[in-house]
Order: structure tokens, then C-alpha cells, then sequence
């Protein structure tokens, strides 16, 4: 009996993911341990460790395919002494591992087959034959989507309704619907005029969350302006300070050596993780049950990726120097960049940070990332007019957005998180205690 290898979940809420690469070929031995395969999330692009030992003996989901849902079988391996010619055409078999019941609650997925030119269709079934072939998990299926199984074909034995058969024609019923939407909104656009760029599963993602966000969670705003000037002079005091000190100790030429250099975001992130730990009422997770008080201040900072967003996040930020807050945002942005981050360095998180001030945007509303109540969108820093003791002085300010949920965190406690946040700010030492 062949051992399957399926989509794995990578993550708790991962329900598809694209094979990126075989790192094997059939015909390959392979150990319990051995890197296998490349799958892409989402988020990143993990490896694949093979979990039993024996022969590959079929692909059966090549390198470059999207969209495959998890537990989907992708390949098999024959165990000593089976007999590779036996499944060298595992699209013929017929095999109960392929079409029974138990099949489909493995959730073992059949190759499609290539779509060959026009052929006669069948006329639907009618759904006054009370005489209907279908499997268990088929009709529950259909009563959930409010899918009629008397009006389906079944590709199971014998012509039997399989779970496969319900959920075809779901997507062929919801890819009508969107195609139908989609070319109401390109008649207002001139044909040949445009290009039809396909969305990645990322972008999928992204768009699925934030309009989830935007319609069940209540958002309000709480804006604060704050001077950077302090936070200014003592990040560049330090900058010097550490450049000074390698250069006492190297023995090596100045202009050999990279100096790790404090950002101004560093100090935001820290300020914001010192800032939780003060309005801890603020640190909490919206559940249906009651409020998650977190202990700590784990900290998520958007990183731009190619085509999409992540935000990797900084553990424990209040309990961390901010040589180390540096340090680590530095190593996990450049893996951010490469698609190299593991599950746990982008999921969890208390509250994210939203920085738009290297772009020069002044100030921008962020949308929360659920299950975190906060976010904080941070602007450029400019120098304008402020009035100090009735006299017109030049400061550099900084307009900090916090979008807040207000299931979570009422107003009142949300204008405390905002005014301790702009305290440690335009007081910085605070933030190296």
C-alpha cells in the first residue's frame, strides 16, 4: 500500500498553499527528516520534511501549481519491497484510495483532467429522481451550501455524487457569479486598455482579512501629535556612542566596518511595547468569551514585501534593550523580504505598528489586524510652527493615527495608551530604563 504525502498545514489557518519546487524526483529514496519539496504560503515559502521512509513513486501535483488545499495528496511512496510499475498511472487507477468514501475523508483530491475540446454535456439530472447516489459527506455538504445533489453527475464508482462533485460545482457556481461582477465593472473601461493582472494568494489574503476587519470590528481613532526632537539628539548620541566604541576596540580600517545604527522606528517600537506595559488595559485581544489580557508586549511592525504585506513581530519588545529591538527587526525584515519567515515570527502579535513616514506621508488611519484591538500608523517627521509658553517655535512633530476596537478598549483608556506613548516619546530616556 503506497504511503501518501500531502499538502501540509503550515500554519493554523492555512487552507491552501502553492508547491513552489520538488527538491526530489521520482524514482528518489527518501529518509524521515529529508527536505522534500517548497511549498508558498501566504506569508513565506517553507521547506517540506518527508515524515515516512521509502521510495518516491509518483508526483502528483507539479512543481508551480496554486492554489492546492491542505491535505491534498501530492505525491506517494512505496515502502520495501512494493512494486514501483504498479502505480505509474495513478490517474487510472481505480484503487478505493482514490474514489471511495475514505478517500474523501482524507481529503485526498483527484487530478483534474486536461481540458480536451467541446464534448457533449449531459442534461441536469432531474431533482424529482428520488433515486440519488451520493455519499454521506456529499449530502451533508450539499445541505450546508444549499447545493441540490439530484441535479449533479457523480464521478464516483458507478456514477455515485462524491464530495468532489458538490464542491465543483460550487466554485463553478461562485466563479459565474464573480465573472459576471467583474465584467459589469470593466464595461465603464476601454477594451485593450487594461490588463487583467491575476491575484496572488497573498493579495487573496489580504483583501479577505482586511474586509473581514473593516465590517466586524469597530473602529474609532485617536490622533496625537508628538515632538521628536529629544528622540532626535539622544538617537544620535547613541549612534555615535556605538561607533566610537568599535572603533576603540577594532584594530581593523574605519571604512571596513558596518556600524548597526538605532532607527528612529527601533525607538517607536520600544516606546509603543513601554507604553502597553503602562495602559496594560489596552493590551488585549477581543474573544467572545471575555477580554485576553496579555503579559507582555509583543510587538508586529509592517514590513513591505514584493506584492503584499507581513508583519513580523519583536517578542516580549517591553522586556528588550533597544540594541536588540534593532537588531532582531533588522535580520527579521531582510527574511520578510525573502519569503523566509517561519509561522511563528508573523502570527500572534498584541498590536502592530504601521510606519509611513520614510514616504513622507504626513498622517494615515490603519486598518487593526484581528485579533489584536490596535494599531498604530505613524507619520513623517516635519518641522512646523508650535506654540511654546505664547511663543511661536520651530520643532520637528510626528502625527501618530491609533485605530482602536472598541469592543476591546473604550475611549478613555485608549487616550491614556496615546498620551503615555507620546510622554516616552518626547521623553526618551524613559525608554532606555
Amino acid at each position: 500500500m503506497p504511503v501518501e504525502i500531502t499538502m501540509p498545514a503550515l500554519s493554523p489557518t492555512m487552507a491552501e498553499g502553492n508547491l513552489a519546487k520538488w527538491l526530489v524526483k521520482e524514482g528518489d529514496r527518501i529518509n524521515p527528516g529529508d527536505v522534500i519539496a517548497e511549498i508558498e504560503t501566504d506569508k513565506a515559502t517553507m521547506e517540506v520534511e518527508a515524515v515516512d521512509e521509502g521510495t518516491l513513486a509518483k508526483i502528483l501535483v507539479p512543481a508551480g501549481t496554486l492554489g492546492i488545499k491542505v491535505n491534498t495528496v501530492i505525491a506517494l511512496l512505496t515502502e520495501e519491497g512494493e512494486d514501483i510499475k504498479k502505480i505509474t498511472d495513478i490517474k487510472s487507477a481505480t484503487s478505493s484510495i482514490f474514489v471511495s468514501d475514505q478517500a474523501e475523508t482524507k481529503g485526498i483530491v483527484l487530478p483534474e483532467m486536461p481540458v480536451a475540446a467541446p464534448v457533449f454535456t449531459p442534461p441536469p439530472r432531474s431533482t424529482k429522481d428520488t433515486r440519488v447516489f451520493a455519499s454521506p459527506l456529499a449530502r451533508r455538504l450539499a445541505i450546508q451550501k444549499g447545493v441540490d445533489v439530484g441535479s449533479l453527475y457523480g464521478t464516483g464508482p458507478h456514477g455515485r455524487v462524491i464530495k468532489r462533485d458538490v464542491e465543483t460545482d460550487i466554485k463553478t457556481a461562485d466563479a459565474t457569479l464573480k465573472r459576471s461582477g467583474d465584467d459589469q465593472l470593466l464595461q465603464f473601461f476601454t477594451q485593450g486598455e487594461y490588463e487583467i493582472i491575476p491575484h496572488n494568494s497573498m493579495r487573496k489574503t489580504i483583501a479577505k482579512r482586511l474586509v473581514e476587519s473593516k465590517q466586524t470590528v469597530p473602529h474609532f481613532y485617536v490622533m496625537v501629535d508628538c515632538e521628536l526632537d529629544a528622540l532626535l539628539k539622544l538617537r544620535s548620541r547613541l549612534n555615535k556612542a556605538t561607533h566610537s566604541a568599535l572603533m576603540g576596540v577594532s584594530q581593523t580600517d574605519e571604512n571596513s566596518i558596518i556600524v548597526p545604527k538605532l532607527s528612529v522606528n527601533d525607538m517607536i517600537i520600544k516606546a509603543v511595547a513601554l507604553a502597553l506595559k503602562m495602559v496594560p488595559g489596552a493590551n488585549v485581544s477581543w474573544l467572545e468569551d471575555g477580554l485576553a489580557r496579555h503579559a507582555h508586549s509583543d510587538i508586529g511592525v509592517a514590513v513591505s514585501i514584493n506584492n503584499g504585506l507581513i508583519t513580523p513581530i519583536i517578542r516580549h519588545a517591553d522586556e528588550k534593550s533597544l540594541k536588540t529591538i534593532s537588531s532582531e527587526m533588522k535580520e527579521l525584515a531582510s527574511r520578510a523580504r525573502q519569503m523566509k519567515l517561519r509561522p511563528e515570527e508573523y502570527q500572534g502579535g498584541t498590536v502592530s505598528i504601521s510606519n509611513m513616514g520614510m514616504f513622507g506621508v504626513k498622517a494615515f488611519s490603519a486598518i487593526i489586524n484581528p485579533p489584536q484591538a490596535i494599531i498604530f500608523a505613524i507619520g513623517a517627521g516635519e518641522e512646523r510652527v508650535v506654540a511654546k509658553n505664547g511663543v511661536p517655535n520651530i520643532a520637528t512633530m510626528m502625527t501618530v493615527m491609533i485605530s482602536v476596537d472598541h469592543r476591546a478598549v473604550d475611549g478613555a483608556l485608549a487616550a491614556e495608551l496615546a498620551r503615555t506613548f507620546k510622554g516616552l516619546i518626547e521623553n526618551p530616556l524613559a525608554i532606555l530604563a
